[in-house]
């Protein structure tokens, strides 16, 4: 029940990379025949994660993962943009790859500032018309929070930048493979995609950069990646990526939310003082977002554990800290409603009797909880 934390990786996946491995193991970039195969296969991966977002082939460079799509997407669109314009406008609702590296930038003559957002972790859209401006560089707001799971306006706010001339990114980890996302129509200038959300490997993922956007290299080297991302191509995770990609244009979204859906309504019913954290209907199709008052989210998620269900009290990312999640504090919400917070998030390998089962578990929990407190 923490599939936003990671996927388990698709076996037509797994199959897909096996021949990369061994048998057509030839560097894509070498300039001899036997590499025609695994250079062949690189472009039919970037061709399928084009079609994924609605992009050309040529505007997708693969990357290690999300973060790294991030780190570049920023820190090269600041290098583009110093003495022009100094101002980078984010959320503080964003992923950390986001929120420590607009902090980094900012020690080298970048102001940051931050969109708030409301009670649903929504932007603030008449806010960000007055804090984005002609001195604002980059403009980066995700496509969906990986907690609470509210998708954003991000054409609205895409609009906006492109107002002023400013570059639009977006971290699409969370929602990319799950809706749909049209770079175009959304007049979108990066985002950056992780492939283990949805069925690839850990350690792959893409940037899609806007063919007119320049931003500087992160990685200098070798040739590869137009010349912008430097390092011999990971060609096995790179055709993984294309198939997860190929996968998830297939995945029944309408089966996810009924069962999202089944279990918000079943939870907050059975379960008294419970409430719904996150937009009720503009969310994820996997992500469920529950607060419990009179309970701690952290020693639910190690009780439900005993039973074999595995949750999160807030992204993996920030699972270490001792404090309550800074997304909900962002989102204005009390301490007790945010500290008896827990994350569920389903995936297409569960069933409706995996959820009963789920909430037969939280009743007992939550029920011992409160009768100790």
């Amino acid at each position: 029940m923490d599939n936003a934390a990671t996927k388990p990786v698709l076996k037509s996946v797994v199959e897909s990379m096996l021949p990369y491995f061994s048998e057509e193991y030839a560097n894509p970039s070498s300039a001899y025949s036997f590499s025609k195969n695994a250079k062949n296969a690189v472009l039919k991966a970037r061709q399928s994660a084009a079609k994924l977002i609605g992009a050309n082939a040529d505007e997708i460079f693969f990357t290690s993962g999300g973060s790294e799509a991030d780190n570049w997407a920023l820190k090269g669109a600041a290098d583009f943009w110093k003495r022009k314009r100094n101002k980078i406008v984010t959320t503080k609702i964003e992923h950390h790859a986001i929120l420590n590296t607009v902090n980094y930038i900012g020690k080298y003559g970048f102001d940051v500032e931050y969109i708030p957002v409301d009670g649903y972790g929504v932007v603030d859209i008449e806010k960000a018309k007055k804090i984005i401006d002609s001195n604002t560089a980059i403009v980066s707001v995700m496509t969906a929070n990986n907690e609470v799971g509210t998708i954003e306006p991000i054409k609205e706010i895409a609009q906006i930048a492109k107002k002023n001339g400013a570059y639009f990114h977006t971290d699409a980890v969370q929602a990319a493979g799950h809706i749909n996302i049209d770079v175009s129509d959304q007049y979108i200038d990066m985002l950056s995609v992780s492939g283990h959300k949805f069925g690839a490997p850990k350690g792959i993922g893409f940037l899609y950069k806007k063919n007119d956007i320049k931003i500087s290299n992160l990685i200098h080297g070798g040739g590869q990646e137009k010349g912008l991302r430097a390092g011999t191509e990971n060609v096995p995770y790179i055709v993984g990526l294309g198939k997860a990609c190929d996968e998830a244009l297939n995945v029944n979204s309408k089966r996810l939310c009924d069962m999202r859906d089944y279990f918000i309504l079943n939870v907050l019913k059975s379960i008294p003082q419970s409430v719904l954290n996150g937009h009720p209907s503009k969310r994820l199709p996997s992500n469920i977002n529950i607060s419990f008052y009179g309970v701690n989210g952290k020693t639910m998620v190690s009780m439900l554990s005993m039973y074999g269900v595995f949750v999160s009290s807030q992204s993996a990312c920030a699972s270490q800290s001792s404090e309550f999640s800074y997304v909900l504090k962002a989102m204005g919400m009390d301490i007790k409603r945010a500290q008896g917070a827990v994350r569920f998030s389903i995936s297409e390998n569960l069933n409706y009797d995996d959820l009963k089962y789920t909430i037969n578990c939280l009743k007992n929990v939550v029920g011992n909880l409160r009768n100790i407190n």
